[in-house]
């Protein structure tokens, strides 16, 4: 356990670049596994769930090297060509990891089992057994399809259409990765749309995709026995992660900070769209386009927001911001109201009961529904804090109440830091620069 303290901070100022974008970074690796030939990638995410993808695309018979900072060469072994692994894929905590890398092998003549920690044991993988079962893979798992899991590809695997019955990029990433390997044209529909990573990332290392609109939704197909071609990514900043410095100056008045490179994939930029709405100062700067991806500066000041109903179609734009977002919520005047969130009860934690337990505990007048949380604001004063939260090692969990206790009255501590690093290594090192009152206790021996 590694306790962290948050205590109530004066205005944040300056400029920062948060770590790279963890999904592109999962991608960039798996997809230069399957071309043939050197993939460079640089501005990768360093944390220990895009490290538990290296070291499985490893057991693959990939050559992935770190050459420098952020800065990564994968020796590919080309679609059809992954060896089984020699031993378990212990994953960690990534659940895109490991939903996508069993996309990568139901195509594939190769068993591979699959474990992680306690959390990502939990999490069900029903939803992309389902799929890829249809496609031939077979399954041996827990209940409810969680890991410990064993599948077995089948090469030929059969091409499936298949209609997402709940937006999920991880679902259809595994599911057209499966198709990279499959005779003919495999297909998903998403009646939502959900982050599009894996369609831009495909297309550019030269996979046959196109997409097309139906009545059912967006389809997009994928042609099989493709050949990728390496070349090289610049990984943008996670919008994920650039959310919680942009929250902690949004909340504290005064504050005027700069998170440079921050990747704005329509698909991934809902939480900039909904703080723009509850009035936040928030401003794109130096717009650009890089390695396929849409990449701006983002400046953010101290805002008087305000309550507002959050539309659940944007939900599948934001899903992992929502936790963050209800910090905004408990600073805004008036009433938030988030509904059409189910999916934040499988994350790495039941995310609406654990937002719902931590602001409850600090003072926060909140509701929670089955597929929803309703926060009450304080209009922008602080909220009293003085709680200790359960993280349950869910890293976002604990950085959404990091941020509270920016604006608090008494200090507000996370019962284990520990998570932060499956996503954002130098989490409170970049708060404190910009002022942020964080102090870690080291754990006890």
């Amino acid at each position: 356990m590694l306790p962290l303290t948050a205590r109530s901070a004066s205005a944040l100022k300056g400029r920062v670049r948060v770590p790279g974008d963890k999904s592109i970074s999962h991608r960039a690796l798996m997809l230069g596994c399957l071309a043939v030939g050197e993939t460079r990638v640089e501005g990768m995410l360093e944390g220990e769930d895009v490290l538990a993808t290296a070291a499985a695309m490893r057991a693959f018979g990939a050559r992935v090297e770190r050459t420098g900072e952020g800065a990564w060469t994968i020796h590919g072994v080309g679609v059809g060509g992954l060896l089984e692994p020699e031993d378990v894929l212990d994953m960690g905590n990534s659940g895109t990891s490991t939903r996508l890398i069993m996309g990568l092998v139901a195509s594939h003549p190769i068993t591979a089992v699959f474990t992680g920690d306690a959390s990502l044991r939990r999490r069900p993988m029903q939803r992309v057994i389902d799929p890829l079962g249809q496609m031939g893979a077979s399954f041996v798992s827990r209940s409810g399809g969680r890991l410990p899991l064993t599948i077995t590809g089948r090469a030929p695997a059969t091409p499936i259409t298949y209609t997402l019955p709940v937006a999920s990029a991880q679902v259809k990433s595994a599911i057209l990765l499966a198709g990279l390997n499959t005779p003919g044209i495999t297909t998903v529909i998403e009646k939502e749309p959900t982050r599009d990573h894996s369609e831009r990332m495909l297309k550019g290392f030269g996979a046959d995709l196109w997409t097309e609109t139906t009545p059912e939704g967006t389809a997009i197909h994928v042609r099989g026995e493709a050949e990728l071609k390496p070349g090289r990514i610049v990984v943008p900043g996670d919008p994920s992660s650039a959310a919680f410095p942009v929250v902690a100056a949004a909340i504290l008045p005064g504050s005027d900070v700069l998170v440079e490179n921050v990747g704005i994939n329509p698909t991934r930029a809902g939480l900039f769209t909904v703080l723009k709405e509850m009035g936040a100062d928030l401003a794109y700067e130096n717009e650009r386009e890089v390695g396929g991806e849409p990449v701006a500066d983002i400046r953010v000041r101290g805002s008087a927001l305000k309550g507002i109903e959050v539309p659940p179609e944007i939900a599948p734009s934001m899903i992992d911001e929502y936790p963050i977002l209800a910090v905004a919520a408990a600073f805004a005047e008036g009433t938030t109201i988030m509904r059409g969130i189910g999916e934040l009860r499988v994350k790495e934690s039941d995310r609406i009961a654990m937002m719902a337990a931590g602001l409850a505990a600090c003072g926060v007048r909140v509701t929670e529904e089955p597929e929803g949380l309703i926060v009450e604001g304080t209009g922008g004063a602080p909220v009293p804090g003085g709680a200790t939260v359960a993280a349950k090692l869910d890293h976002r969990i604990a950085m959404s109440f990091a941020v509270l206790g920016q604006h608090a009255k008494a200090p507000v501590t996370v019962d284990d830091a520990s998570p932060i690093n499956t996503s954002f290594p130098g989490f409170v090192a970049l708060m404190t620069g910009l002022g942020a009152e964080l102090a870690v206790v080291e754990e006890q021996k």
